[in-house]
């Protein structure tokens, strides 16, 4: 069952990505251009026209589904058919709050439990059974069972340290507020790019909007420099550094821009999801420089959203811009250094293969 490990993750990762593209575009492309009309206000952007509404509408939808396709194709590139309908379940569970703490664990929750419900269906898949109950297998039994084990494993294994994660979180951050405002901004960027909209990203969100009710709108403006970099920066990545990425990846690009421009940090999670290794510490380094400048600056948002649509409903318009265009730059140069060319990662996996079918055939 796990004899191709290695193979058989990249493999889903990539079958995950390849599914839950579209619902990133609808959802991005929709909410940019309904939040593109909207007016800033206390509770963020407010879309006012009627039409408009109802194309937010379809753009969140789009948003609400895609984690949870991820978490179902990946379990069904592991296991079938019959792991798709448990993945997304256990994807959607993943991306809401859950529990006494009401902790949600986005997109890497969902990746973690793709993982596990298709191995829990190839493992069902193995069981010796007769003719009878083998003909309900794939439409009742699998699925059915690797549903109950995976959600049940979610539920009571899961969420209670990841509630005690985020509760220690929030306690570090509120620790920091009277030390070094620098510091301070350095953690804001780490977080916001850690999970990209996931549970660290919203501690570090929900830590900024307390600090606003306080009248301290300084940790609000690191946070919303920081949440436009990640897809901002694998967007200009796309444009100055084509070789590393394929021609599906490329198109994205347009719409990361997009959904980086209007804040939302999810734009930057099918690269994540495809290549997290490289482009994880990227992102980071990336919000992490855009929020520490902006501490440094004192720069002041007044409204719980990012993103270049909010710029009029800052302290320091120019500043603001230059802070988050200089995390934009510094992801993109992170990723020439460390991601590879396109044409030397399929080198290395073509090799790492025959590897893994020498050992096979030696076996």
């Amino acid at each position: 069952m796990f004899k191709n490990l290695g193979k058989d993750l990249v493999k889903a990762f990539n079958t995950g990505v390849s599914y839950f593209l579209p619902a990133v575009v609808i959802g991005g492309v929709f909410l940019a251009f309904a939040l593109a009309t909207g007016e800033a206000g206390s509770d963020g952007m407010k879309v006012t026209n009627g039409f408009m509404q109802n194309i937010n509408t379809i753009g969140s939808a789009g948003m609400a589904m895609m984690i949870p396709m991820l978490a179902g194709y990946i379990a069904y590139s592991l296991a079938g058919k019959p792991a798709l309908a448990p993945g997304m379940i256990v994807g959607y569970i993943a991306n809401n709050p859950v529990g006494e703490n009401n902790v949600s664990t986005g997109f890497l929750g969902a990746m973690i439990m793709g993982i596990l419900v298709g191995y829990v269906c190839k493992w069902i898949k193995s069981w010796k059974v007769g003719p009878t109950i083998k003909s309900i297998m794939p439409v009742l039994i699998i699925p059915i069972v690797s549903a109950l084990i995976c959600c049940l494993a979610y539920l009571y294994i899961l969420v209670g340290p990841l509630g005690a994660l985020m509760k220690a979180l929030t306690g570090m951050l509120s620790g920091m507020q009277g030390g070094s405002a620098i510091l301070l901004g350095i953690v804001i960027g780490v977080m916001t790019a850690f999970d990209m909209g996931g549970p660290v990203n919203k501690t570090a969100s929900a830590f900024t909007m307390a600090l606003m009710a306080e009248g301290l709108y300084g940790p609000n403006g690191a946070f919303r420099v920081a949440v436009a970099i990640p897809p901002l920066g694998l967007a200009l990545s796309t444009f100055i550094s084509r070789r590393k990425y394929d021609n599906a990846e490329k198109q994205l690009g347009v719409t990361s821009a997009f959904m980086g421009l209007i804040g939302i940090t999810e734009g930057a999670i099918p690269f994540a999801v495809k290549d997290i290794k490289h482009v994880l510490p990227a992102i980071m380094g990336g919000s992490a420089v855009g929020a520490g400048l902006a501490m440094m600056h004192a720069i002041e948002c007044y409204v719980p959203h990012g993103g270049m649509i909010v710029v009029a409903a800052t302290n320091k318009p120019l500043l603001y811009t230059l802070d988050m265009a200089i995390g934009v730059v510094v992801t993109a140069l992170l990723l020439m250094l460390l991601k590879p060319n396109l044409e030397d990662k399929e080198k290395k996996t073509a090799k790492r293969s025959a590897a893994e079918d020498n050992k096979a055939s030696i076996k």
